[in-house]
This record gives structure tokens, C-alpha cells and sequence, in this order.
């Protein structure tokens, strides 16, 4: 099956009818790991329908386990730098590669900043933990990339152990379920309502578009 990537040009072709749904903090609602954590807490934000997709697949799961939520909404400035920067690992990796090349190799692991689904809230990267919230064994740790994972962070990677392979298959069964898309080059990655999932769903418009995060109003000192 060959894999369309971030940057195919049918993504970014898709148009956008944001149907104007709040980012919402995810704290209440699910588990959450800091490990992404910003000063503004953008990571625990996705939109309300993400959200509320979440939950059901989160209630899909067998008993004992739950989604560990690693990160969802990131601010498109944050998303340009991880782009350029590790567009510049695999240009320096492979100095005889096109801008094509680079660009498009870049896409497998963070999608080009114009139509990151991360940045319309509408992407969240997670995991499954046992009920003491262990994190199971996936293959792989969240966001390794191709190169430090020998591909392995590919959803449907050969090679994988039984018990990740297994796991897998749970995490993506429930988010399936509940109406979420996986990127699979990155088996934590998943989303609704953005281009990509536009795209593989074969919908006219992508539900959700680059969005900003509302400021936290400010306490005025005496």
C-alpha cells in the first residue's frame, strides 16, 4: 500500500470550512503526560469534537487500560521550528538530496507547517497505559523518528514484537472506531477534521483550519 504523505499536494489542495469549534482543555477529561508541556499549556488543547471523539474511543478500550494524552494543539511557530529543524538533520544527513527530497522526507515525521493538523487543534499524538499508568509497549517510543527507530514508528512496521504489535492494534481499533485517522508513518499521530483526513476519508473540506490559541486574561497587580 503506498502512504500519502504530509506534503503530497493533495493535501494542501483540500479547503478548509472551519466550523468554528473552541480549543478546550483536555486536563479534565483525560490522562496527560508533560513530557510536551509549554508555558502556555497549547499542548492539552484540541478542538471540542477531537475531544469528544477521544472519549469514546477511550470508553472502545479494554478494561484496566486508558489513553495517555502527549500533545495536541501546537502553535504554528512551534511547528515551523520542528520542521526547519529537522529538515536541516536530513539535509546535513544527505547533502547530495533536492529541496524536494528534503521536504518531502521531512513530512514523514512533522508535516510542513501550512497544513499541520497539530496547528488546527485537530491532532493528537497519545499512547495506551495500564491502570497504574504504565506506558505499554508499542514498538517504539511516542515521536521517534524513522531514522532513530529504523522505521519502526511506522504503524504497520514488519518486525515489531508480538505484545507491540498487539497493542497497536488496540489503540488504533478504538481510535478507528471513534472516527479518527492515523497518520502511518507515526502510529501515535491521529486526527479528525483536518486536510489529511479530509483527504483519506473523502471528505469536500477539512472541518478544522490553523488556528490561535485564545490569550489567558491577565490579572491586573496593584
Amino acid at each position: 500500500m503506498s502512504i500519502i504523505l504530509m506534503s503530497d499536494p493533495r493535501v494542501a489542495a483540500i479547503p478548509v470550512a472551519d466550523c468554528g469549534e473552541p480549543l478546550v482543555d483536555v486536563r479534565e477529561s483525560l490522562l496527560v503526560d508533560d513530557r510536551k508541556a509549554d508555558a502556555a499549556d497549547a499542548f492539552v488543547h484540541i478542538r471540542q469534537g477531537v475531544l469528544d471523539r477521544l472519549l469514546h474511543a477511550q470508553s472502545l478500550l479494554p478494561g484496566g487500560l486508558r489513553l495517555l494524552f502527549i500533545e495536541g494543539y501546537r502553535p504554528p511557530h512551534l511547528q515551523r521550528r520542528y520542521f526547519e529543524q529537522y529538515a536541516d538533520e536530513l539535509r546535513t544527513a544527505n547533502p547530495a538530496w533536492t529541496q524536494e527530497q528534503v521536504h518531502e522526507a521531512a513530512s514523514r515525521f512533522v508535516s510542513p507547517p501550512e497544513i499541520a493538523p497539530h496547528s488546527a487543534g485537530a491532532a493528537v499524538d497519545l499512547t495506551l497505559v495500564d491502570a497504574d499508568g504504565r506506558e505499554l509497549d508499542m514498538g517504539t517510543r511516542v515521536n521517534a523518528s524513522p531514522e532513530e527507530s529504523d522505521g519502526a514508528c511506522y504503524t504497520d512496521a514488519p518486525g515489531l514484537s508480538g505484545r507491540a504489535r498487539t497493542n497497536r492494534t488496540t489503540l488504533g481499533s478504538a481510535l478507528s472506531s471513534a472516527g479518527l485517522i492515523n497518520y502511518c508513518t507515526e502510529w501515535w499521530h491521529w486526527s479528525l477534521g483536518d486536510r489529511y483526513w479530509a483527504l483519506q476519508t473523502g471528505q469536500p473540506a477539512a472541518l478544522y483550519g490553523p488556528v490561535d490559541l485564545p490569550q489567558k486574561p491577565r490579572v491586573s497587580g496593584r
